[in-house]
């Protein structure tokens, strides 16, 4: 692949990745908002624009490797985050006196340090075989294992606000 295929296919998938996200969200409010067919709608594009990014990402080479290797990536991805992208993403929300911004980027970067232990476990665990299931908090994202809490531990949310990985 070309040089500016290559940062074409990368520019494509954040964009489809960005459009998933974004079409959930929009199915969400719709839901709440009493247009489930609107919703239905909404889903049904977030999910066509996940195949696009999934292709994308499955095109570019190198993105997407072992298992070994991928939850390896995952993990130095969630450390630099944590450490690099959060602190100043927080300090500039506090500098702006942003403080719904802050929270949010404050319990993402828990929850990214969350994740990197999460992906370090699996990597230790590959060759038990060990079955975990999963559950995530529906409002900061942390992920928890075996069973949901009864209270989240970064943002606080109860066990009903979890969301059962399959």
């Amino acid at each position: 692949m070309g040089e500016r295929t290559e940062k074409n296919m990368a520019y494509a998938f954040a964009a489809e990745s960005k459009a998933s996200a974004r079409n959930t969200a929009f199915a969400q409010k719709a839901q709440m908002e009493g247009f489930p067919q609107i919703a239905r709608l909404f889903r049904a594009v977030a999910e066509a624009e996940a195949v696009h990014a999934r292709r994308y990402l499955l095109l570019m080479r190198g993105k997407v490797g072992s298992t070994e290797e991928n939850l390896k990536t995952a993990f130095e991805n969630e450390i630099k985050a944590n450490v690099n992208e959060y602190p100043k993403l927080i300090k500039d929300a506090v500098e702006e006196g942003d403080s719904a911004a802050e929270r949010a980027f404050s319990q993402s970067r828990d929850v990214e340090e969350r994740h990197a232990e999460l992906y370090k476990r699996a990597l230790n665990d590959m060759i038990s075989e060990k079955e975990t299931v999963y559950y995530v908090c529906q409002v900061c994202g942390y992920v928890a294992e075996d069973e949901a809490p009864k209270n989240c531990p970064v943002c606080g949310a109860v066990r009903t606000k979890f969301k059962e990985v399959l």
